[in-house]
C-alpha cells in the first residue's frame, strides 16, 4: 500500500472507496425506490391498497443495500487481476483499500443481512441464502470463466439473473409471511431481468476513445450497432412486460405513456450515438439506462400505491 494511502484513517480510506465505487447516497436513492416500489407492487399484485408495514420497507431496504454491496466487493475480488495490469487508478491496486479488508466488510454485510431477516421473518432465511449462493456462483463466473467471456451474451444472461434473485426477496418481504405468492410476480421477475440487461449494457457502450485495452465492454465486444441494438431490445422487452405487469394493478395508460415517451428518447439518442459515437452520448445512454430503471419501479410500485 502507498504510503500516502496507509497513513489515512481506515473510516476515511472507506469514504473515498465509496464515494469512487460505491457513492451510498446516490445508490440508497435508487436502492430506496428498488425496494419501496417492490414491496408495493407485491401489496397491488395481492389486491392490497393499504401501505405495508413500515418493518417490511425497511427490510427490504436494508436487504437489497447489503446484496448490492456485496455484488461490487465481489467484483472487486473478480477483477482483481484486470484493475491491477489495466486500471490501476482504482482503489484496490492503487492500495485504498485491501481484498482483506473488503472481504471483511462483505462478511460483516452478510452477518447484518442474517440478523434483520431472523428478527423479521426467520423462514426467509432460505431466499437469502439462494441469493447468497447465486451470487457466490456468479464472482466464480460459474467455473467457466474463459468460456463466458468469450461468449459476451452468455456472461449478461448469466449475471443478470441475479436481479429476479434479489427482486424475489424484496418482494417477498411483503407476501412471504402472508403464506401467498401474488399473481403477476413473474412477470415482474422477468422484467427484473431485463431491466437489470438496460442497466449492464447501457453502462458499457462505450465512444472509440473511451475504449481501453484489456478492458470488457458491449461496444467493443459487438460493436456500437451490435451494442446499441440489443440495448434498445432490452428497454423494448422491459416496456412490454412494463405493460404486462401494470394491467394487473390497473395503471398500465401512465406507465405505458410516460415510460414510452422515455423510451423514444433513449431511441433517440441510440441512434445518434450509432452515427457518432462520443463520450457525451455514452454518457446519456448509461444516464437514460438508470433513469428507464428508477422509473419503471416507480411506476409500478410507489406511485399507484400512493394514488389508489
Amino acid at each position: 500500500m502507498p504510503a500516502d494511502a496507509q497513513t489515512l484513517p481506515l473510516p476515511v480510506r472507506l469514504w473515498i472507496y465509496q464515494s469512487e465505487r460505491f457513492p451510498v447516497f446516490r445508490h440508497g436513492l435508487l436502492i430506496g425506490a428498488f425496494a419501496s416500489s417492490a414491496v408495493c407492487l407485491s401489496a397491488l399484485l395481492a389486491g392490497k391498497h393499504d401501505l405495508p408495514r413500515l418493518a417490511t420497507f425497511g427490510v427490504a431496504f436494508a436487504e437489497l443495500f447489503c446484496l448490492f454491496l456485496l455484488l461490487r466487493i465481489a467484483d472487486e475480488f473478480k477483477d482483481a487481476d484486470c484493475d491491477a495490469r489495466h486500471r490501476p487508478e482504482r482503489p484496490v491496486p492503487r492500495g485504498l483499500v485491501s481484498l482483506g479488508l473488503l472481504g471483511r466488510l462483505g462478511a460483516t454485510c452478510a452477518a447484518v443481512q442474517a440478523a434483520i431477516i431472523l428478527l423479521y421473518d426467520a423462514s426467509l432465511l432460505i431466499l437469502l441464502a439462494l441469493t447468497w449462493v447465486y451470487l457466490l456462483l456468479m464472482s466464480r463466473e460459474f467455473f467457466v470463466p474463459q468460456w463466458l467471456r468469450q461468449r459476451p451474451l452468455a456472461y449478461m444472461a448469466s449475471h443478470m439473473l441475479i436481479m429476479p434473485c434479489m427482486d424475489l426477496l424484496a418482494t417477498a418481504c411483503e407476501w412471504w409471511p402472508t403464506g401467498s405468492t401474488p399473481s403477476g410476480l413473474l412477470w415482474f421477475l422477468a422484467l427484473s431481468f431485463f431491466n437489470g440487461m438496460v442497466i449492464e449494457v447501457g453502462r458499457k457502450i462505450w465512444a472509440p476513445e473511451m475504449e481501453r485495452p484489456g478492458v470488457d465492454s458491449y461496444s467493443s465486444a459487438w460493436g456500437m450497432a451490435r451494442a446499441l441494438t440489443l440495448w434498445l431490445g432490452a428497454v423494448g422487452s422491459a416496456y412490454v412486460l412494463i405493460l404486462v405487469v401494470a394491467a394487473y394493478i390497473d395503471f398500465i395508460l401512465p406507465a405505458g405513456i410516460l415510460l414510452g415517451l422515455l423510451a423514444l428518447a433513449m431511441l433517440r439518442t441510440a441512434l445518434q450515438a450509432a452515427l457518432l459515437p462520443t463520450p457525451r452520448l455514452a454518457r446519456r445512454i448509461e444516464n437514460l439506462a438508470g433513469l428507464w430503471v428508477f422509473a419503471s419501479y416507480l411506476l409500478l410500485g410507489i406511485v399507484p400505491m400512493v394514488l389508489q
